[in-house]
């Protein structure tokens, strides 16, 4: 199954920016900003992030605020938090042998990290090649990475596979099958995340009164790390 993957993926591979860099900062950064992101708002925002700051230590030297502000509109803020408090330690230790113990970063970030910047012999692990193994039940390498991320991504879909476009029907052993939808998440309209995110949007723009804001948004924000309330008054985390 794999020569018919990689000819697949020679032709139909999706070309983005990330793939164009080893750099395991950039690598770093792509992977944590797709975490539950779709690619398409990712792409400006990645180029954007590593226009501002383009090395790990340009962004530990920036302040929490500062990437509190950049990230916003990109969802799930404790990503920006953790990337930045990645950074400080990175810049401060070097990278260490095990990704794993840097904030945020678990066995699937740190694999593709591994993988796609250090070329380590691993097979990162995400939702759409979990999909892709389960079903095609075929022997992968770490090769194949990119591949069965964009197979999975495009054709191998989570409730009507395009079988009839899958380089890998002819041995497929569940060509032809369609799936039940997955749960889905809650939704965002009404909901306390928008309310959490509305008021740290507030917050962003500028310093503002406790008692003029959502007071439950904002000490979730607080516990979160993400805000700070110094007096009668709410702003983002400066440290």
């Amino acid at each position: 199954m794999e020569p018919e993957l990689l000819a697949w993926f020679a032709e139909h591979g999706r070309d983005l920016p990330w793939r164009r860099t080893r750099d395991p900062y950039a690598v770093l950064v792509s992977e944590v900003m797709l975490q539950q992101t779709q690619v398409a708002r990712v792409v400006p925002r990645y180029l954007g992030w590593l226009q501002r700051w383009p090395t790990v230590e340009s962004l530990a030297a920036s302040s929490t605020a500062e990437v509190i502000r950049v990230w916003q509109g990109l969802g799930y803020n404790r990503r920006a938090l953790n990337l930045h408090r990645a950074a400080r330690r990175i810049a401060a230790e070097g990278w260490p042998d095990d990704l794993t113990g840097l904030p945020g970063v678990g066995r699937y970030t740190a694999d593709a990290v591994g993988r796609f910047a250090l070329e380590l012999p691993v097979l990162p692990v995400d939702t759409n090649v979990r999909r892709v193994l389960e079903r095609s039940g075929g022997e992968f390498g770490p090769e194949s990475a990119h591949a069965l991320m964009d197979l999975g991504a495009t054709v191998c879909l989570a409730r009507v596979p395009r079988c009839n476009a899958c380089p890998l029907a002819a041995g497929c052993p569940s060509r032809g099958r369609r799936y039940d939808p997955a749960r889905r998440q809650s939704r965002f309209e009404g909901s306390f995340r928008q309310r959490r995110a509305r008021t740290l949007r507030l917050v962003a723009e500028r310093p503002r009164r406790l008692s003029r804001l959502d007071g439950e948004a904002v000490e979730a924000l607080r516990s979160d790390a993400l805000v700070e309330i110094r007096g009668t008054s709410v702003r983002l985390t400066e440290s």
